[in-house]
């Protein structure tokens, strides 16, 4: 893609904090129009790298452009253009919800306020609430309150910091639902998270493991990318088979689902190897299957290096 097909296109992005590098010479693009998951452990500096892409932290290295303005000296003009949802509820929680609202659209200096307000309160379903005090919400409730004060300027980027966190299934698919709606509309949605069942509503993926990136492309292109190969096991006493199966050598990974195992890993003649004499035993039933989002996120982060202790550079 051309650099005008981008949203965000950062390069070398890098923050120190201390002696502690949080984000080390990242590098990233954001087509226009795409929802792109930001995945990776707490702590491995998503935030830190959000904030940076949309104006809000200087970096001590790297450079880039986000909705083609420079994130080094036109911070302001990308603020006045992202909405930027943070991870806790950032709003007043002693005002309604339409006041809320209008104390947001009055920060942006819009013209006719009580009329994007009432938009933004129907386009969330908050119009029956408009009174309610924001504090007395639900966590889904106010969600929606919160993604509606950062759509209400009319943003040509979101960038969502774990939206869902602590919010219950039902408001998660919701939120998603809107999520999907504004980017159709053309909105470029940058969200991080650790949900896997939200990983796979993005296009596009970047995972990043204490301040460095491990991978990113398509969605659904990461695990062939990484060449993962996996399988999945049923029957009986299943806890003992994957004592057993961890303790192989050849196998990658072994997480239990329930009353059913994946095994994966990347070398293909190796697990089938293992899978053949397993099947000999005729106790458990071994399919193949292709290896998922999840698979690939924790093949990624078994190996990666903690930088909590480590130095710049680290």
């Amino acid at each position: 893609m051309t650099q005008t097909e981008m949203a965000i296109s950062v390069r070398g992005l890098t923050k120190i904090f201390g002696k502690r590098t949080v984000v080390d010479h990242f590098d990233m693009e954001v087509p226009k129009g795409a929802i792109y998951g930001f995945l990776g452990p707490n702590g491995s500096g998503k935030t830190t790298t959000i904030r940076m892409m949309c104006g809000l932290l200087i970096p001590d290295g790297g450079e880039g452009s986000c909705l083609g303005y420079d994130i080094l000296t036109e911070s302001h003009a990308i603020k006045e253009n992202v909405g930027y949802m943070t991870q806790r509820f950032s709003l007043y929680e002693d005002l309604t919800i339409r006041e809320n609202l209008d104390f947001i659209a009055r920060m942006f200096r819009m013209k006719d306020r009580r009329k994007h307000v009432d938009q933004a309160l129907a386009d969330l379903g908050l119009a029956d609430r408009a009174g309610q005090l924001a504090g007395t919400l639900s966590g889904g409730w106010k969600q929606r309150l919160s993604l509606a004060a950062c759509m209400i300027h009319k943003p040509r980027l979101l960038m969502l910091d774990e939206p869902t966190a602590g919010v219950d299934p039902k408001a998660r698919r919701d939120f998603w639902t809107e999520i999907r709606r504004l980017a159709a509309s053309g909105v470029t949605v940058l969200v991080s998270t650790h949900y896997m069942d939200e990983a796979i509503q993005c296009d596009y993926i970047a995972y990043i493991a204490y301040g460095k990136k491990l991978i990113s492309g398509r969605a659904a292109d990461i695990p062939d990318k990484i060449g993962l190969v996996s399988w999945r096991v049923e029957g009986p006493d299943i806890g003992k088979l994957e004592a057993e199966l961890r303790a192989t050598e050849g196998i990658g990974q072994v997480a239990r689902f329930g009353a059913v195992l994946h095994v994966w890993g990347t070398d293909a003649d190796a697990l089938e190897n293992i899978v053949a004499e397993q099947k000999k035993r005729r106790i458990h039933s071994w399919r193949r299957q292709k290896a998922g989002l999840e698979e690939a996120f924790i093949y990624l982060m078994v190996d990666a290096p903690d930088n909590f202790s480590v130095g710049a550079g680290g």
